[in-house]
């Protein structure tokens, strides 16, 4: 897919025509999204749903770049990025071959959970480019459309200390792979010790699979760096232009289901036979943000770092 390398630096003729004809950003995203869209279904007709994906796209990159640009003036002097995280700064033409790849993939920006949308530096070429990170909802998704045996039902669960959990491995007493799983204390559960997850298959329950971890495990999944508005922790912000220090409760239990449940949909492997442009730009886009996101001004988000095409190692 040569087109996603070109060089932000040389315009093409559509994008100097565009901004000669003084559209707005809204109008040139949705103009160069559009030709990306007829260049794959052969149509420049959209239909009502594409125009709202579209749309939604758009809105969610705004508020990113928006959210982005206050953090930057936050900043002392000292430590700002000179390049304002503005609709001019941005790599369009890439960007637009990724909003067609994402919508095509099924993810939609205005659903809970599937698909943020991360400004970054790209040093290469002095502009910004846009990280589409995927959420726990969009991996299932993800997971359900290309994924190779998907199971009927996932259950996910975190255990505590007061909880009783016993695992039931497949053996000569048992033909099919299960658990027992009781919340003795529903309001005093205690601290959590770990947690599971189950892939169930209604018409081959030999299929069943169960895989358990402790929260140490689990926390080996979270990004190096993840934020601690989310995690809880220490995190650092800007006051009248200098860094203050605070601790934040975060949401450490709901951080650490989720994580679960990107495993328990992660571990289903894609199959070969389903991969298709769109997925195969969505995967180069989440993986050129791990290489240069950590560049630019934004944290790497809340994402495990594991390849989402690369199964789990279930516990013993």
């Amino acid at each position: 897919m040569t087109q996603n390398t070109k060089a932000a630096g040389a315009k093409k003729p559509e994008e100097t025509a565009i901004e000669k004809a003084g559209m707005t950003h809204s109008e040139r995203f949705t103009q160069m999204v559009t030709r990306q869209f007829a260049g794959q279904v052969g149509t420049m007709e959209l239909t009502g749903y594409q125009k709202r994906l579209i749309q939604n796209y758009f809105i969610k990159t705004d508020m990113s770049l928006r959210a982005a640009e206050e953090k930057r003036l936050r900043k002392e002097e000292k430590f700002r990025d000179k390049v304002p995280v503005t609709w001019e700064n941005v790599h369009l033409e890439q960007l637009a071959i990724d909003v067609v790849a994402c919508s095509r993939v099924g993810y939609d920006p205005a659903l809970p959970n599937h698909i943020s949308m991360i400004p970054y530096k790209n040093n290469r070429t002095g502009k910004y480019d846009i990280g589409f990170i995927e959420g726990y909802r969009g991996r299932e998704l993800k997971a359900r459309k290309y994924g190779f045996d998907v199971p009927n039902n996932v259950i996910v669960e975190l255990v505590h200390e007061n909880d009783h959990f016993r695992p039931i491995k497949k053996d000569s007493n048992h033909d099919v792979e299960t658990y027992e799983f009781d919340v003795k204390s529903p309001f005093d559960r205690g601290a959590i010790a770990g947690g599971f997850y189950y892939h169930e298959y209604y018409e081959e329950p030999r299929k069943n699979r169960l895989a358990f971890f402790t929260l140490d495990e689990i926390l080996k999944r979270k990004p190096e760096y993840a934020s601690a508005e989310f995690w809880g922790g220490e995190r650092t912000r800007y006051e009248n232009g200098k860094k203050v220090n605070e601790t934040v409760e975060g949401w450490f239990p709901e951080m650490c289901w989720k994580t679960l449940y990107r495993m328990a949909y992660g571990a289903i492997s894609i199959d070969s036979e389903k991969i298709d442009d769109n997925l195969m730009a969505a995967l180069e886009n989440e993986n050129r943000y791990q290489l240069y996101g950590n560049e630019g001004l934004e944290p790497k988000p809340i994402t495990p770092a594991e390849n989402v095409i690369k199964p789990e190692v279930p516990q013993a």
